[in-house]
């Protein structure tokens, strides 16, 4: 009974932050209340759980959760690996765009450097 309250608690805090993101994220946020309302499901009724891995083959319902966790784990861990990878070589693509326009032509030996402030030189 405690295992549940404190589930529930936390469970209940995911639900109210998806629905705080939902402006910024719909898509995020729908699914994450989805399966923060199935977490709440099965964690007031846990004989539900079994019931369901018993129908796909699985013996006890809480293998199934973990099954179930450790593969969406996996997909959000891909999902974040590819986010950061295009952002890297978004900066590295720019961080090259500026580099070439802020070149500037080599100085010949002997020749003082010009001020591109002043005017004269």
């Amino acid at each position: 009974m405690i295992a549940q309250v404190i589930l529930s608690i936390l469970l209940a805090g995911i639900l109210i932050y998806a629905f705080g993101e939902y402006a910024r994220s719909p898509v995020v946020a729908v699914l994450a209340a989805f399966i923060t309302t199935a977490g709440l499901y099965f964690v007031w009724m846990p004989e539900h759980s079994t019931q369901l891995a018993e129908l796909v083959g699985i013996g006890r319902g809480v293998d199934l959760i973990l099954y179930i966790w450790v593969c969406l784990s996996l997909i959000v861990g891909l999902n974040l690996h590819l986010k950061l990878r295009t952002q890297m070589e978004l900066i590295t693509a720019l961080a090259r765009k500026i580099a070439l326009a802020n070149a500037q032509a080599p100085r010949a030996a002997g020749h003082p450097a010009k001020n591109q402030d002043d005017p004269k030189s």
